[in-house]
C-alpha cells in the first residue's frame, strides 16, 4: 500500500491546483502517518498504515456529528470534506454479504456455538476484515449470529 508517498504525490498536485482544502486535509493525514513512523522508529507497515487512517476517520466522523448537532455547519463540513478525502485512501468497504460470509466461515472454522466464543470468532474475523469495516458492526453482528 504505502501510502505516504502517494499521499505526497497527491499533495503535490493539490498545491499546484491550488486546492487550499484538499490540501489542508492531505496534509493532515500525513502528518499523522509520519508521526506515527516517528513514535515507531522505523516505517509503518500497511498493517499500521490502515491503522491510524482508521484513527484519523474516526476522529473526523466523531467531529462531524459533534458539529452537526451543535449546529456549526461550516466546521461539519470541513471535517465531512476530510474524511471524504481520507475515504480515498482507505480500501474498498465491504457489503453486508461479504461480511456475513466471512463470519459464517470463521465460527464453522472455530467451531463457535455460544456468546461464549464471541473472543474466538472477533481474533479470527477481525484480521480479515480490518480497514473495510467497523469493528462494533462486527462485533453486532458476531453476537447476532451466536445468539
Amino acid at each position: 500500500m504505502n501510502l505516504i508517498p502517494r499521499i505526497e504525490d497527491e499533495l503535490k498536485q493539490a498545491r499546484l491546483a491550488r486546492d487550499d482544502d484538499r490540501r489542508d486535509a492531505l496534509a493532515l493525514v500525513l502528518a499523522s502517518l509520519r508521526s506515527a513512523e516517528k513514535e515507531l522508529r522505523r516505517p509503518l507497515s500497511e498493517d499500521e498504515e490502515l491503522q491510524v487512517m482508521q484513527r484519523e476517520r474516526k476522529k473526523r466522523a466523531e467531529a462531524f456529528e459533534a458539529f452537526e448537532r451543535a449546529g456549526r455547519d461550516e466546521q461539519a463540513d470541513k471535517e465531512d470534506f476530510e474524511l471524504a478525502v481520507l475515504e480515498e485512501f482507505m480500501p474498498e468497504p465491504l457489503t453486508e454479504e461479504e461480511l456475513e460470509e466471512i463470519i459464517d466461515e470463521v465460527i464453522a472454522e472455530v467451531g463457535a456455538t455460544s456468546i461464549r466464543d464471541l473472543g474466538r470468532v472477533m481474533a479470527d474475523v477481525m484480521p480479515q476484515v480490518s480497514g473495510r469495516t467497523d469493528g462494533s458492526a462486527v462485533s453486532q453482528l458476531v453476537r447476532e449470529k451466536l445468539a
